[in-house]
């Protein structure tokens, strides 16, 4: 059962091909083609993933924030299959095929306002990798040559092409990469636990929208042509903006026909209990929505934007100028992936999927709250089937140190001895988990997690390190 299907090779083989020939992503350099790194995994089904070791694994990371519907879904895997062996490909650039087209009415369903035109890429990096290439080409046909400057967030995350790693702020990725582009501007992030000592949550969203407005006049109205944003920031530790941010935003991009484009990569397909978080769950219709991850629960890559009528309308019929969106991919809207997210939004729709998110999110975030109570826990937040616990040694510290971080790995690695997975960043743990987790399956995740957070602090004042 542990052993991966069709493989001739044992685990230790397996394990020996991996270190001495696959480079992983976040490569630690220094250990490359050595031994006790990554777990390898084996196989997988609904919340839980056995390593090639028979280690079984509650996997609170949902995959990468993707494996909505769970693991070994036959619906979906038997979809592919059937599609993979009725037409596996076809080029995008001279023909279409059923499943994109069906696939693209779907989503224009679910997404709010207008938005009702969808480009399909191959993952959440070229989603947004193409929406802010929309905003070139867009403002460039309109005859704005310098309305290019894209405003981001410190903390933010939206890929790994060099335009959405230049958007990116989170700090671990940037060391040793080129990402400087003049274009691109950062805003502080709306990260409320750390928010400036005696500031209030309502004096701190002045603060935030008063940074943003004097971010645009600095670089001059007329240069700004978007706003790029998580609903939350989800790699930079699930930071919920205080409530009214994204409407007041949104309200002077308008002003300032700046496109807002609200990143759902992690947050779309029911990860806040909804189709598209920006309007149900943040009250806004943005411009663009981009998307991946959760539209076809990982089974197989796919990503995309879906567009307003409104913003399309300026360059697209009459306003053309004998434009092409010249942008794509050999793999846009490929039909197997197209198939699967098909199959995916059945599974939905037939489990109720997104009513059980808001049933059961509530009691998530309750039982996440009760870790609160523990010394070395600085915040919990969350919202839908999102959480942080983070980790704090020092409550004076305005940011994590490097203690706090070790700690958090330190947190990991009981949990995966335990029987669950989290995923550390920096100094916090965060939660993903599939959206058919159970309230039997979140008290063992928090009791996982829970114990483990317990034995770090035990750990740490036998050693003399804290407390």
């Amino acid at each position: 059962m542990y052993i991966e299907k069709g493989s001739q090779w044992n685990a230790a083989e397996l394990e020996t091909a991996a270190h001495e020939h696959l480079i992983s992503p976040a490569e630690e350099m220094a250990k490359l083609g050595t031994s006790g790194g990554r777990p390898m995994f084996a196989s997988a089904d609904g919340v839980y993933i056995w390593d090639n070791r028979g280690h079984k694994l509650l996997d609170g990371p949902g995959g990468m924030w993707c494996t909505q519907v769970g693991y070994n879904s036959k619906p979906i895997a038997d979809a592919i299959s059937a599609q993979a062996l009725r037409l596996c490909y076809n080029s995008p650039w001279y023909s279409l095929s059923g499943p994109a087209a069906e696939l693209s009415k779907r989503i224009s369903d679910f997404a709010p306002g207008d938005l009702n035109h969808v480009f399909f890429t191959t993952g959440g990096s070229s989603a947004v990798d193409s929406a802010l290439r929309f905003v070139q080409f867009y403002n460039n046909v309109l005859g704005r040559p310098t309305k290019k400057a894209i405003i981001c967030r410190i903390d933010g995350y939206h890929g790994s092409t060099h335009l959405t790693a230049a958007c990116s702020g989170r700090a671990g990725n940037r060391p040793n990469f080129d990402l400087a582009l003049e274009n691109v501007s950062f805003i502080s992030a709306p990260n409320v636990f750390r928010r400036p000592k005696g500031m209030t949550e309502a004096q701190f969203l002045d603060h935030l929208i008063a940074g943003f407005e004097e971010r645009v006049n600095t670089l001059g109205p007329d240069n700004v042509g978007a706003f790029l944003a998580e609903p939350l920031l989800a790699s930079g530790g699930i930071l919920i903006p205080p409530k009214g941010y994204h409407a007041r935003i949104l309200e002077i991009c308008r002003k300032h026909d700046i496109l807002y484009i609200s990143d759902e990569v992690v947050t779309g397909f029911g990860r806040c209990g909804h189709w598209f978080a920006s309007e149900e769950v943040f009250d806004i219709v943005p411009d663009i929505i981009t998307f991946a991850k959760g539209v076809t629960s990982g089974y197989v890559p796919l990503g995309g934007f879906v567009i307003s009528d409104k913003v399309l309308s300026r360059v697209s019929g009459e306003n053309a100028k004998g434009s092409y969106y010249t942008n794509g991919y050999t793999y846009s809207g490929h039909p197997v992936s197209c198939a699967a997210a098909l199959a995916n939004i059945e599974v939905f729709e037939r489990d109720n999927i997104l009513e059980h998110v808001r049933d059961i999110a509530p009691y998530f975030q309750e039982k996440l709250q009760e870790l609160k109570t523990l010394p070395l826990v600085g915040d919990v937040r969350g919202t839908g089937l999102l959480g942080c616990v983070e980790c704090v040694t020092n409550p004076e510290d305005t940011e994590a140190s490097e203690f706090d971080k070790q700690v958090a790995l330190r947190v990991d690695r009981y949990c995966y001895e335990g029987g669950l997975i989290v995923r550390p960043i920096g100094s916090m743990c965060v939660l993903s988990p599939a959206l058919i987790i159970t309230k039997e399956q979140i008290d063992e995740m928090v009791r996982i997690l829970r114990d483990s957070i317990v034995k770090v602090q035990d750990e740490l004042k036998a050693e003399g390190l804290w407390g």
